[in-house]
C-alpha cells in the first residue's frame, strides 16, 4: 500500500531524476504513481507478471532515493524555495542581503 507522503516524495524525486530511468521503469512508475494503476493492471498492460512490476517499482524507488542521496537536487530545491519565501517576507535590506548570501552559498 502506498502512503500519500511517500508517493508525493517519490513523484517529486521523479521530476528531478526521471530522465535517468529506463523507458520501462518510467512507464511502470508513471502508471503506478501518476495514473493510479494497480500492479495487476500494469502487469496486464505490459504482459508481464505482477512480481516483475513490483520488483521494477522497488528498483525505481531505490534508484530515485540513491540519486537524491548522491546529488541532493530535491533537498537543494526545497532549501532554495524556503529562502525565496523568506526573502519575500524580509522587512529590511540587511535581512534581505543575508538571505541572498545564504542563497548564493547553496548554488
Amino acid at each position: 500500500m502506498k502512503t500519500l507522503e511517500k508517493s508525493l516524495h517519490l513523484q517529486q524525486l521523479y521530476d528531478f531524476y526521471g530522465k535517468l530511468l529506463t523507458n520501462k521503469q518510467k512507464a511502470y512508475f508513471e502508471a503506478y504513481y501518476f495514473n493510479d494503476y494497480s500492479i495487476t493492471e500494469i502487469a496486464e498492460n505490459h504482459s508481464v507478471s505482477r512480481n516483475a512490476v513490483f520488483d521494477q517499482l522497488k528498483r525505481v524507488e531505490a534508484k530515485l532515493l540513491e540519486y537524491e542521496t548522491l546529488l541532493k537536487l530535491h533537498d537543494t530545491h526545497q532549501l532554495r524555495m524556503a529562502l525565496y519565501h523568506q526573502i519575500e517576507k524580509s522587512e529590511t535590506i540587511d535581512e534581505t542581503k543575508k538571505l541572498v548570501t545564504k542563497l548564493k552559498e547553496i548554488e
